[in-house]
C-alpha cells in the first residue's frame, strides 16, 4: 500500500511539474544550446530529485568517469537512465528512436538539445544519417551515447547488440566508454517502482579502431557486467 502510494505521489508531482517546463523548452533554446541544455539538465534534477523524495530511489555512481570526449555505450532498462543520462553523462548527443523526437514541442527540444533520431528499421539511409549527425556532435566537441541494445530491455535480459553500434565506433574514431545500470530492479516497464539504490558502472575506455568483433564483444560485456555480477 505504502508503495502504491509513493508511485502515485511521484506520477503526480513529476508529471505535473514536468508539463510546464517541457512546454517552456522553447523559450530557453532562443537563448542558445549551451542555455537548452543547462534547461535539459535542470529538468533531469528534478526528476532525480522526485525519484528520491517519493520513490526513494538514490543513485550511486562507481567506475572511473572519463575526461574529453568519448562514445558512451551504455545500457537502457529503463525511463530513468535514459532521463538521467545529460546530467550524468555530462550533457552528451545521445542517440534515440525517432518517435521520441515527433513528440510535440518535446521533439523539437530534443532535437535543439541534439539529439540524434533514428528509425527503428536501422535501414542503411538512417543508419547514413545517424554517421554524420554523430560527426558533426563530434567536431562540435560533444561525446555521444548510443543504446547499443536498440531499446529497453529487462533487468537480466542480454540481447545482441544493433549493428548501428558498430558503424559508430569505427566512424568516430573516439574511445568507448561502456555504462552498465541496474535500474530496471527498481523501475520496472510494467508494475510499481521500487525503493532502493540505481547503480550506474563505468568502464574502463576502450581504445578506437578494434576490430569489430572485438569491440562489439567488450561492450556487451561492459553494459550487461552489473546483469552478470548478479547472476
Amino acid at each position: 500500500m505504502i508503495v502504491r502510494l509513493r508511485n502515485i505521489l511521484f506520477a503526480l508531482v513529476f508529471w505535473t511539474g514536468s508539463v510546464p517546463i517541457v512546454l517552456f523548452a522553447p523559450v530557453g533554446a532562443l537563448f542558445g544550446r549551451r542555455v537548452l541544455r543547462v534547461y535539459v539538465r535542470g529538468w533531469v534534477k528534478y526528476h532525480v530529485w522526485c525519484a528520491r523524495i517519493f520513490l526513494g530511489i538514490t543513485v550511486r555512481v562507481e567506475g572511473p568517469k572519463p575526461t574529453g570526449q568519448v562514445l558512451y555505450v551504455a545500457k537502457h532498462q529503463s525511463m530513468f537512465d535514459a532521463i538521467i543520462a545529460p546530467d550524468l553523462f555530462q550533457a552528451p548527443v545521445i542517440v534515440l528512436k525517432r518517435e521520441l523526437a515527433d513528440i510535440p514541442v518535446w521533439g523539437w527540444a530534443a532535437k535543439r538539445y541534439g539529439a540524434i533520431a533514428v528509425d527503428r528499421e536501422a535501414s542503411g539511409v538512417a543508419l547514413r544519417r545517424m554517421l554524420r549527425e554523430a560527426a558533426a556532435a563530434r567536431t562540435a566537441g560533444r561525446s555521444v551515447l548510443i543504446f547499443p541494445e536498440g531499446t529497453r530491455v529487462a533487468a537480466g535480459e542480454q540481447p545482441p547488440l544493433r549493428p548501428g553500434f558498430a558503424g559508430l565506433y569505427r566512424s568516430l574514431n573516439l574511445p568507448m566508454v561502456s555504462i552498465a545500470n541496474d535500474s530496471g530492479r527498481l523501475w520496472p516497464r510494467k508494475g510499481l517502482k521500487l525503493p532502493g539504490v540505481v547503480t550506474f558502472r563505468y568502464g574502463e575506455p576502450v581504445p578506437p579502431g578494434l576490430p569489430r568483433d572485438e569491440a562489439e564483444a567488450q561492450a556487451h560485456a561492459g553494459i550487461n557486467v552489473l546483469d552478470t555480477a548478479a547472476d
